[in-house]
């Protein structure tokens, strides 16, 4: 697992809600979970986005055991993350203060019925987006989450940039487009952050999704660090 938390990453978190770490991934290991997509074996279920009115698209979401290679990267990146996301509750008067690995948060999640993992491969091609969401999937949620590009902007594909909106109280959302290049991993919080303001921190939301993809082949891996109802 790449250590994708250093002190500028924590900085990023916390000043502009979410950071980027540019080459996490190298290509061979990008191939390696793009190929993954062909491999039903792997996958517990398979959503066409369009069918719920999600966007257009699909997505697969990995069944248990997950890869070797999936389970590394959402292992690691609970570990990096859990005392940031400590921290993040404290700012925010959240008591919930998060295990050290992954598999006791995991034990968490099943005793709350949240059983079903959550990690995902994404394919867009053109003429597809993913409509502005949330991926709490239940009661028990880790306060951040991960995208890693498998694709290469303006050589894969063109269009599919990442959205972030966040929603402020008592003022317009704001808008966010990001352009990650393969191999980068994108971390974003999974439903709120802490904004320090006059009298203390308070929170803003934050939804993401993907702008239509223009041309070509998009592929991302989701990682999701808790599992769903």
């Amino acid at each position: 697992m790449p250590t994708l938390v250093s002190e500028q990453t924590e900085s990023d978190l916390w000043e502009r809600g979410y950071a980027l770490i540019p080459g996490a991934i190298d290509s061979a290991r990008c191939g390696e979970l793009r190929d993954m997509y062909e491999e039903p074996s792997l996958f517990r279920s398979r959503v066409v986005m369009a069918r719920h009115h999600f966007g257009r698209g699909e997505y697969q979401y990995f069944a248990y055991p997950l890869p070797a290679l999936v389970e590394g990267l959402r292992n690691g990146a609970y570990a990096q993350l859990a005392p940031i996301a400590d921290r993040w509750n404290e700012a925010l008067g959240v008591p919930a203060r998060f295990p050290a690995t992954q598999q006791q948060f995991l034990a968490q999640c099943f005793e709350s019925e949240q059983r079903r993992p959550t990690a995902l491969l994404l394919r867009y091609g053109a003429g597809d987006y993913n409509c502005l969401h949330q991926d709490v999937y239940g009661p028990v949620a880790f306060p951040f989450q991960l995208t890693a590009f498998l694709s290469e902007p303006g050589e894969d594909f063109d269009g599919g940039e990442f959205v972030l909106v966040e929603g402020r109280p008592r003022s317009q959302s704001r808008p966010i487009c990001i352009v990650p290049r393969r191999g980068d991993v994108l971390i974003v919080p999974n439903k709120y952050r802490p904004v320090r303001g006059e009298r203390g921190f308070y929170r803003t939301t934050f939804r993401h999704g993907v702008s239509e993809v223009r041309r070509g082949e998009r592929f991302t891996l989701g990682i999701i660090l808790h599992d769903a109802l």
